[in-house]
C-alpha cells in the first residue's frame, strides 16, 4: 500500500478572550506572570550557540589592535572606579538599581520546554524555586539550577535577582539532582515530561499588556448664541442736520 502524504496539523488558535483568561488565572495561582514555549531549535546548545567539533585557527587568538584598546579602556575604567568615593559608589549602584522594575527569568528544560516569569528585581531565587514546584509534573523529584556558561549551580538561594545578576533578564536551567544508583534515574524519566499538562498547555499563549484607561475628554460647553439684530424690511433715510443759509446775516 502506498504511504499518503503526511498531512500538516494546523495550530489550534484559542479564542483571544479565551487565551487572557487562562493565562490571568494562572498568573492568580501563581502569583507571577507567565509564559510557555518551545525552543525554536534542538540543535543548538544551551549557549544558543550550533555545536562544532571545529577547532579555531591559530590567529584566531593573536591579539588585535581592537583589541588591545578595549583592554586598555577597560583598566582605565577599573582604575578610575576604584578612586570614586564610597559614597559616590553607592550612589550610582543605587541609580542603576532604579532604573530597572522587573527581571525576566527564561527556566529551559531538557524537554525543549522554556517557562517564561516575571519577578521584581528585590525578588529572591528561592520565589523561582517556589514558582517552580507549583508548575512542574513531579515536584517530588528533586532539582536544581544552573548558569551556563560555564556550568555553575544555583546554591544561594537566598539571592535577590539584581544581586545575582538576573536583571534585567536571565537564561536558568532546569535538571533533576539524582543519584545514579537512583530507581527514578532513569530514561523514562529524563524524558520528560517536566511541566504539568495544564501549564504545557499555556504554550504559544502571550499575555497582552493591559492598555490604559482612555481618557474621555470633558464636554466643552456650548457658547450662548449670538443674536443679530434683525433688518429693517423698510429703512427710513437719516435726518439730514439743519444748515445755516449763506445769505444770512446775524
Amino acid at each position: 500500500m502506498d504511504e499518503q502524504p503526511a498531512k500538516k496539523l494546523k495550530r489550534y488558535q484559542f479564542p483571544l478572550d479565551i487565551s487572557q483568561d487562562q493565562l490571568s488565572a494562572v498568573a492568580e495561582e501563581l502569583g507571577h506572570e507567565i509564559c510557555v514555549f518551545m525552543s525554536s531549535s534542538a540543535s543548538t546548545g544551551p549557549t544558543g550557540l550550533p555545536s562544532s567539533n571545529e577547532e579555531e585557527p591559530d590567529d584566531f587568538y593573536d591579539l588585535t589592535p581592537e583589541d588591545y584598546y578595549r583592554l586598555m579602556g577597560n583598566k582605565i575604567g577599573a582604575q578610575s572606579e576604584m578612586l570614586k568615593t564610597r559614597k559616590i559608589r553607592e550612589a550610582e549602584a543605587a541609580a542603576r538599581r532604579a532604573r530597572y522594575t522587573k527581571a525576566v527569568v527564561r527556566v529551559r528544560f531538557p524537554d525543549n520546554y522554556i517557562l517564561e516569569a516575571n519577578f521584581k528585581p528585590s525578588e529572591k531565587i528561592q520565589d523561582l524555586v517556589d514558582l517552580l514546584l507549583k508548575v512542574i509534573a513531579r515536584p517530588d523529584i528533586p532539582f536544581y539550577l544552573y548558569t551556563t556558561p560555564p556550568k555553575e549551580r544555583l546554591k544561594d538561594t537566598s539571592k535577590d535577582f539584581y544581586t545575582a545578576s538576573f536583571v534585567p533578564g536571565a537564561n536558568v536551567y532546569f535538571s533533576y539532582d539524582l543519584p545514579n544508583d537512583s530507581q527514578l534515574n532513569s530514561e523514562e524519566t529524563k524524558a520528560g515530561p517536566y511541566l504539568r499538562e495544564e501549564i504545557r498547555s499555556l504554550n504559544g499563549l502571550v499575555p497582552i499588556p493591559k492598555q490604559a484607561a482612555s481618557v474621555i475628554p470633558e464636554p466643552v460647553p456650548a457658547s450662548a448664541p449670538t443674536i443679530m439684530p434683525s433688518a429693517d424690511p423698510n429703512p427710513r433715510p437719516a435726518a439730514k442736520k439743519p444748515t445755516k443759509p449763506k445769505w444770512l446775516k446775524l
